[in-house]
């Protein structure tokens, strides 16, 4: 998320509608008899971008790992042989599965989470094929049995998460959209999958698919368009019976979940930011958090009964800079990197306009931008930096306004875009391989207590 959107510098968004999709085949066998009836999902699931309907980015069941034994996290195993480098998808982590996509050849791969130990290299369990092939940044969800990607081809796909007891799957059934996935990931509610589009729409499908392999939305959120074109919406975040998505536009928009009756829906308020570009909404507590240019900037979810809203306040520490990930939201602090620091700010404000940080960190060293978005799991906070590396911050800090790292795990890949998941002990995160023969091929690491 997919650090719930970042910049869209080294993405073309394709303007070239797939011609024939071909979604039954031989290679995607009907799926297995146990998706009628899917199994519980596990206490300790991922299953989504930033872990839940919120996108606060906590699992709030993690028991393993803690602020005592997280420095001892070694590398468990390296998923490869997936094509292109991991650039934004982040992974989804279901039933013993863990969900990733490539930028590169635009699938969906599939790994057991028990594949290896000790730093071994795993394949893939199987291969979610997109016909488009045209690139996924957006991450994996996972919901009744089916795993829900979107795609830079224009289109949604479904595919049953157990498998079609083949290497390669094809799609149960694929959405129908005019625009690119770039910086969005598919939300699961009632029945209703919604994803944001690079020319500001948000769509809703229903996730049991139509009585076709390609499926029309039930509606479409678009806005007004006040700049004239468009920027690309952020991955969406549900409270109540309202979804918010950010914009590349610096705005954020609160749709009806349940449509207005209508193919196509305004939204029922937006949020002014001020900013050049607006993340992925985490909702807490009926406050709806954003990264801005400035840093972070908090909502009423409630609105403020008129149709353009401005912020209750905002988070700054002396500078002006983007802040691309969606925000974490756990126990009355708000984590968000901003340049190569991970910002805490107090959720309730500081009763003024302008907030300044209760603490921050960052690994020392080598330092780059911090666009995945930060995961807390058990009193501690995991976030990946651009600069091959993934480090790990105790959520209440260290005493002192700067706090170092307690834990850096290392990829072969400066790109760490990807956001990370903690499930069941373990940290998964996706980068690359830069090296030789590989040449940025497409990793996901996991990292567990001595890599056992």
């Amino acid at each position: 998320m997919d650090r719930g959107g970042a910049g869209l510098s080294r993405k073309i968004p394709w303007v070239v509608l797939v011609l024939a999709l071909g979604l039954p085949g031989t290679a995607g066998a009907a799926p297995s008899a146990s998706l009628d009836h899917p199994a519980a999902l596990t206490p300790g699931a991922w299953p989504m971008f930033h872990s839940d309907l919120q996108r606060t980015g906590v699992n709030p069941s993690e028991t393993t790992l803690t602020r005592s034994n997280v420095k001892f996290l070694g590398t468990k195993w390296i998923g490869f042989d997936m094509g292109g480098l991991v650039d934004e998808s982040s992974p989804a982590v279901v039933n013993g599965v863990v969900y990733i996509g490539d930028s590169w050849l635009g699938q969906l791969w599939a790994f057991d989470t028990n594949c290896a130990t000790g730093g071994a290299f795993c394949t893939p369990a199987w291969q979610g094929r997109t016909p488009g092939g045209y690139g996924i940044y957006s991450s994996p969800a996972v919901a009744d049995g089916v795993v829900y990607i979107g795609s830079a081809d224009h289109h949604l796909y479904a595919f049953p998460a157990g498998g079609c007891r083949h290497a390669t799957c094809m799609p149960l059934w694929a959405g129908d959209m005019d625009a690119s996935v770039l910086d969005s990931s598919p939300l699961v509610a009632n029945g209703v999958v919604y994803v944001g589009t690079f020319d500001d729409k948000l769509y809703a499908f229903p996730a049991a698919g139509c009585s076709s392999s390609h499926c029309s939305p039930l509606w479409v959120g678009s806005p007004e368009k006040p700049l004239g074109f468009s920027h690309g919406f952020r991955s969406p975040a549900i409270s109540g019976d309202v979804v918010y998505v950010g914009s590349e536009s610096g705005l954020l928009y609160a749709f009806a979940a349940g449509g207005c009756g209508n193919t196509t829906c305004l939204p029922l308020w937006r949020g002014q930011t001020g900013s050049g570009g607006v993340s992925g909404p985490a909702i807490s507590n009926g406050v709806v958090y954003v990264g801005v240019d400035q840093g972070l900037e908090a909502f009423d979810a409630a609105g403020c009964g008129a149709r353009r809203c401005q912020p209750l306040w905002t988070g700054e520490h002396g500078f002006d800079q983007y802040a691309p990930g969606t925000p974490a939201v756990s126990n009355g602090l708000v984590y968000i990197g901003v340049g190569s620091d991970l910002l805490v700010f107090g959720a309730n404000g500081c009763g003024q306009a302008v907030c300044d940080v209760v603490w921050l960190a960052n690994d020392g060293g080598t330092q780059a931008e911090i666009i995945s978005s930060a995961a807390v799991a058990n009193g501690v906070v995991y976030v990946g930096e651009n600069v091959a590396k993934v480090w790990a911050v105790a959520t209440n800090g260290c005493g002192r306004v700067l706090c170092g790292a307690r834990w850096t795990g290392f990829t072969n890949d400066s790109i760490v875009s990807s956001s990370p998941a903690i499930a069941d002990g373990v940290l998964y995160i996706g980068s690359g391989d830069k090296f030789y023969p590989d040449d940025q091929a497409g990793r996901l690491y996991a990292f567990s207590l001595s890599g056992q």
